[in-house]
This record gives structure tokens, sequence and C-alpha cells, in this order.
């Protein structure tokens, strides 16, 4: 896994950095497990704007990921690497030995022809999903699941991943990318190893344009805005517009704003890095 530095020939190629595509072994995505996306530009069901600077972005398909990984005791192999416009992570496309299609985030190092299974009897390999229950202590794993059968939740973008710390009686403690340790139950499914294409975070746009294709409009600062319209805005002159806050008055920097009487507080230990 690489980046690519352009030549500075124009003023967008100057800072660009992007992401090769050389891992990627399929161009067209497995028609039966793609759907179409609905674009709203940031309307509700009554047409009005409700989240700002959103709209246009190239038309995409969405690509069916399996992240609850039910078909134990059933191999696959790694038909393909693919490309997918949703995320930053790249996808494998399996086929199971009984015929069934299925994409999984694809974890790193995990190669085309290579065999993957999941279930409780499997070896914690890379790409192989199972209990927490059955994975080693010390073990780096990605797509976890927050509840047993709910399909992954957790550790899921392009080079991330989370460490199977310990265990206590029916719960596992897990240490996740946000640095946050918290308790996960044992029972829930967790797949080995690290997410690829973990030189995402890398990667520089290099011009406003990349974000007009990704559906990002031209975002406005409060601070050059009216009074009645931000908190920050107004004044004679430039103004450097006091305390940052959002448009509802709250600060935008430290302020907690987790609900002290969270009922998922409980199974937090170390709450995450600041």
């Amino acid at each position: 896994m690489a980046v690519r530095k352009l030549k500075p020939t124009t003023p967008g190629q100057r800072h660009k950095i992007i992401g090769v595509f050389d891992d990627i072994t399929k161009r067209t995505p497995e028609k039966s497990l793609t759907v179409g996306k609905r674009s709203t530009g940031g309307r509700n069901n009554e047409g009005h704007l409700t989240a700002r600077y959103r709209g246009g972005g190239h038309r995409r398909k969405l690509r069916l990921i399996d992240f609850k990984r039910n078909k134990d005791g059933v191999p696959a192999v790694v038909k393909a690497i693919e490309y997918d416009p949703n995320r930053s992570a790249r996808i494998a496309l399996l086929y199971y030995a009984d015929g069934y299609k299925a994409y999984i985030i694809a974890p790193n190092g995990l190669e085309v022809g290579a065999t993957i299974e999941s279930g409780e009897n499997v070896a914690p390999e890379v790409g192989n999903a199972l209990p927490l229950s059955k994975i080693p202590v010390g073990t780096l794993i990605h797509n976890i699941e927050l509840r047993p059968g709910q399909g992954a939740a957790m550790a899921r973008a392009a080079g991330t991943f989370a460490q199977l710390t310990s265990r206590e009686g029916s719960y596992a403690i897990i240490k996740l990318p946000s640095g946050e340790t918290r308790k996960v139950l044992a029972a829930c499914k967790a797949t080995v190893g690290v997410v690829g294409n973990s030189d995402h975070a890398l990667e520089q746009s290099g011009k406003a344009g990349r974000s007009r294709w990704l559906g990002r409009r031209p975002h406005n600062r409060g601070v050059v805005m009216n009074p009645v319209d931000h908190p920050m805005g107004g004044g004679e002159g430039r103004q450097s517009g006091g305390h940052p806050r959002n448009r509802n008055g709250l600060y935008a920097k430290g302020l907690k704003t987790r609900a002290p009487k969270k009922q998922s507080s409980k199974y937090i230990i170390e709450r995450r890095k600041k």
C-alpha cells in the first residue's frame, strides 16, 4: 500500500496526494450485490434543507456489505479486492462453497485466492470472523459487534484496528481506535486483522473540486455571518468571533456532550484520549 504525490504542473496538482489502486483486482462491482443510492442533497421528506452544505457529487452505487458474517462453518474464497466509493476501506468479494456471494471489509494482507471462514471453531487468522471468547488475548481485530448478532459496528474505517486486551467473566475488554477501553460481550464476533488501505490517512485532495465530487458544498464560517445567523457573527470591522460555538450557542471545543446517565457508560472502563 502506498500513496502517489503528483508533480506541481497545475495549482490543483501541487498539493495532491492520492492513493494507488495496485491492490484492486476488479473494476466493476458484482451486480447482484449492488443497489442504487438516492442522494438527498441535505433535504428532508418535505424538501426543506435541514443539513447544510450538501449536494451534488458523483453518482454512487451501494455495495451490500456482510457485517454479520453468520455463515458459520462454510469456507469462502476471496475472488477479488474492489474499490468502494461509500467507505475509505477496500472490500473483498467472497464466493462461499455453497454458491453464496458476499462483500466484506478487506483486512490488510488479504489476497485473492485466500480461504477464510467464520464461526466458533475456526483458526484466529487474518480475515476469519469468530467470537471474542475464541480469539487469543492481544490479537488485533476489527469489525467488532456491540451486541451478538447485530453486525459489526466498530473499527471499520481504513487502517483502523482494536486490540483484545483481557477477559472478565462473560465480557471481553477491548481497546478501541479512539483510545477508549470498554467491555463487550464475549459472544460478539470480530474479524482478525487490521483494516486495509491504511495509507488513506496520508491522502490530500489538492483542490476544492474533489470535495464537490464527494457531495460537499462550500462551507461558510460563523464569524462572517450576521448575529441573527450565528453567535460568532457580527461586529464592526473584522472580529475574532469570541469563544468558538456552534449555531445553537454550545461551545464547540471541549464541551462534553455525552449524556451523564447514558446506559452504556457502565461498560466504558477508560474514556477516549483527548
